[in-house]
């Protein structure tokens, strides 16, 4: 049996690689390559037995095929999970000065607390869109690497932003009424005096990073996060400190364990799979998300590879199962009223499975036993979750999976 380092440091390093759904996949992907995946572009013909991966943007499948499932009862084991996290993103023409301070204009992504960012050192990261000025066109728009266009991760992890709260002098109630942030007006981050106009924009900034013309860059994808370093923190040091947590926890988790199948051997009659979905805090609804046909399209290409046809592919949807690895709720100390009171999740007590009778999760009385048979194989404790009736419900992946395949 292979065994995976379970401690925290190689959970903290993937995090800490990952500060945008981007630099999870490709964190990802070298986790995958040092266990002996090799990489495959999306445009090739899919190679059909041993152990792959592809990205699509903030998205990555990896997968483990034998080398036929032609006259065998066929299946996918598949573990999903999501790259991305709600952060703050910066706009196209972010630039822009108030009070003598030089600002750069972001956009909310999913749900976060907004007053989590306050106070807070914040750094950015993301990808960018190179292409020689006046020579961008419609091949970059299709996502393609050719001719002049260029996909460039970058990094800038020192603390650049800063989004201050108001003086408590200024805002006499705010305890006792409560901290109220709108988004327009008060979550627009400075970085620098503006002093004479001297401030470089946020491409100059950028072009300067990557070494290129600020003329070159085209577009990017630009994340804000907070650059303090992910930790074990505690009396005992128990707990994980961490941002991100929802749900690079499961992406890691998901590379460890295929990494370890792989190690094992390669199963004769399934594939095994895990995807790592970007957009799942904003609905997944996207070219790369769970609500949209990429994951059915590559699972019927390894099914092809595999030697299956069509019916084939359908018959192994049919014996397959999906586990949508996504973060639980552990009973807050200071707000017990807020959780089920029958259904208490203890920190580090065991994996959770989650019940929702409205279906915002996949969990069924059938899947809940496939999932509660691997604990026991396991020997690996099984909490249950339901939300309070009286509370609205989250979601994850799960439902959107299994209503598409």
């Amino acid at each position: 049996m292979t065994t995976v380092d379970t401690g925290p440091g190689p959970l903290l390093r993937f995090i800490d690689a990952s500060p945008t759904p981007f630099h999870a996949c490709a964190e990802a992907a070298r986790l995958l390559e040092a266990a002996g995946f090799a990489a495959v572009r999306e445009t090739d013909v899919l190679p059909g037995e041993g152990s792959w991966f592809l990205v699509r943007g903030g998205t990555l499948v990896a997968w483990l095929a034998p080398p036929s499932l032609a006259g065998r009862q066929p299946s996918f084991r598949l573990v999903g999970a999501h790259t991305d996290s709600p952060n703050l993103r910066i706009k196209p023409n972010p630039d822009l000065a108030r009070a003598g301070l030089a600002q750069l204009g972001v956009e909310v992504y999913g749900g976060p607390l907004l007053n989590s960012w306050l106070d807070r050192d914040l750094g950015i990261a993301g990808r960018v869109a190179l292409g020689r000025a006046g020579e961008q066109g419609h091949d970059l728009v299709a996502g393609a690497t050719a001719g002049p266009a260029e996909l460039r991760l970058f990094e800038l992890r020192r603390p650049l932003l800063r989004l201050p709260q108001l003086a408590i002098h200024l805002d006499r109630e705010v305890n006792e009424k409560g901290l109220v942030l709108n988004r327009q007006q008060h979550l627009t981050p400075f970085w620098a005096t503006e002093a004479q106009g001297d401030v470089a924009g946020f491409a100059a900034v950028l072009a300067d990073h990557l070494g290129v013309a600020t003329e070159d860059i085209v577009a990017w994808d630009a994340m804000v996060f907070p650059v303090e370093e992910p930790r074990v923190v505690g009396l005992r040091e128990e707990f994980v400190s961490a941002p991100r947590i929802d749900n690079q926890l499961s992406c890691w988790a998901g590379v460890a364990a295929l990494a370890a199948r792989a190690a094992e051997g390669v199963a004769a009659d399934r594939v095994e799979a895990l995807v790592l979905f970007d957009h799942e805090e904003v609905g997944s609804a996207s070219d790369r998300g769970a609500d949209g046909a990429f994951l059915g399209s590559v699972l019927e290409r390894i099914a092809t590879a595999a030697g299956l046809d069509r019916p084939g592919y359908l018959r192994a949807l049919a014996g397959s199962s999906c586990v949508s690895a996504d973060c639980a709720h552990a009973t807050n100390p200071n707000y017990v009223d807020r959780h089920e009171p029958q259904h208490q999740i203890a920190l580090n007590g065991g994996p959770v499975l989650k019940v929702n009778s409205n279906l915002r999760y996949a969990t069924d009385a059938r899947t809940a036993a496939l999932f509660a048979a691997a604990c026991r194989r396991a020997d690996v404790p099984l909490q249950r979750f339901v939300n309070r009736t009286d509370l609205a419900c989250g979601s994850t992946i799960g439902p959107l999976t299994a209503s598409a395949l």
